[in-house]
């Protein structure tokens, strides 16, 4: 018997896991599935706990739940990835690989900014990319009656770029409905040169900053958390005051790759952006925020990735050459508030278009423009996940790489 080892069993590591046990030989291959956590957390259910629009319970389940029977799975930390000798070290134990995938994901880190992980940390300073974080949020939004809301992220990469601008759109329709919106003044501030990572969508998303009277604070490259005057500081003295502030602390990946030595600076795994096997070790594969590539951090990453490198699994497995296909497509529902989003597909080569998804003629979502329709789509997203994405189960209609029909090209600077 061969093994394969995942570890992980949060978005990707799951999905793996489901494509894989029906597809390689039982007779042949024993698949493992590690993580130190039971329980499985849609992430992207985070953004909407703090407005009390999901609740606990619609944004967690059992983890075990959504892995194969057949599959191997081992409730323990990862202690080290020894890839000279293909083995991963666990708490108690060591777990030997023929093939390895890595979907640790990523973690925030607010040791990474002065100040930031101090005394007020879920206090007058919060973070909504970790449960606790959202939910200790939420019990403080719903007490706050009026202030200076700073909505920030540090530096890219971030998992989901879009969602600290949905926070702030979604934080103006919460105060609005409160009765309360003219008592808070709302400033997003970017270490961007504008609204959003894509020069098109940042366009598309400007003016409803605008619109909705969010300040926006552009190029700020954050020093430090002055805590104890309620203030953030970049590196030129500029300083935005606060009441409460919403951050995104430094992403990075998770601390097994830095112990292994397997990373760059932020943790992130050195990866072939068309293949997703690893640069340095033929027989490791990485995906979703595990993996240094320039595709966003973002679920539907994820899935677009898991179908390319199922594949490639299988034609590494019986030495052939592996699939160069994976474009780096993603696609993201943007929330804009009001019960409205926007809809964005983009890949490595090409900035979010306009047209219709996903069929050419019909839609019925359009890019790139609000809507209800587009709203709803984001929160069908949610079931979706549970009971389709998760249990590897593709999504018909929508192709692993971007389809080019229905979209306007206008403005895209292609490279001849």
């Amino acid at each position: 018997m061969r093994d394969l080892v995942i570890l992980g069993a949060g978005t990707s590591g799951t999905m793996m896991a489901n494509h894989l046990i029906d597809k390689l030989p039982s007779n042949d291959w024993k698949i493992h599935i590690i993580d130190q956590n039971k329980t499985h957390y849609y992430q992207p259910g985070f953004l909407f706990l703090p407005f009390d629009i999901y609740t606990e319970e619609q944004v967690k389940k059992d983890g075990t739940k959504f892995i194969p029977e057949k599959v191997n799975y081992i409730q323990q930390r990862i202690e080290k990835i020894d890839s000279k000798n293909n083995l991963v070290q666990l708490e108690d134990t060591s777990l030997a690989y023929d093939i390895l995938i890595i979907a640790t994901g990523s973690i925030i880190d607010p040791r990474e900014t002065e100040g930031m992980l101090s005394r007020e940390w879920h206090k007058s300073i919060f973070d909504f990319y970790t449960f606790e974080g959202a939910l200790a949020l939420r019990n403080k939004l719903r007490n706050f009656k009026e202030g200076r809301l700073v909505v920030h992220f540090t530096e890219m990469p971030i998992k989901c770029p879009v969602a600290p601008l949905e926070f702030a759109f979604l934080a103006d329709s919460f105060f609005e409905k409160k009765g309360i919106r003219d008592k808070v003044k709302i400033t997003f501030v970017t270490p961007l040169s504008g609204a959003f990572t894509k020069e098109v969508c940042s366009k598309s998303l400007g003016y409803l900053l605008d619109e909705k009277k969010i300040h926006l604070v552009t190029d700020f490259a954050i020093e430090k958390v002055d805590y104890e005057n309620n203030k953030i500081i970049d590196y030129i003295d500029q300083e935005v005051p606060y009441d409460l502030l919403v951050t995104v602390p430094t992403n990075m990946g998770d601390e097994v790759i830095e112990r292994s030595g397997l990373g760059d600076e932020l943790n992130f795994i050195p990866t072939h952006p068309n293949t997703l096997q690893s640069i340095e070790n033929e027989n490791i594969f990485v995906i979703g925020d595990a993996t240094d590539l320039k595709a966003s951090k973002a679920g539907s990453v994820a899935h677009f990735q898991s179908e390319t490198l199922t594949d490639n699994i299988l034609l590494y497995i019986q030495n052939k050459p592996l699939k160069k296909e994976y474009d780096g497509h993603a696609n993201c529902f943007i929330e804009t508030g009001k019960n409205k989003a926007l809809l964005i597909d983009f890949n490595y080569d090409l900035e979010p278009v306009t047209g219709k998804f996903p069929f050419a003629k019909v839609g019925p979502l359009k890019l790139l423009k609000e809507s209800i329709i587009n709203h709803w789509g984001k929160l069908a997203s949610r079931w979706i996940y549970w009971n389709l994405l998760l249990k590897g189960i593709s999504l018909p209609f929508i192709s692993r790489n971007m389809s080019m029909k229905g979209k306007n090209l206008i403005n895209q600077n292609l490279e001849q």
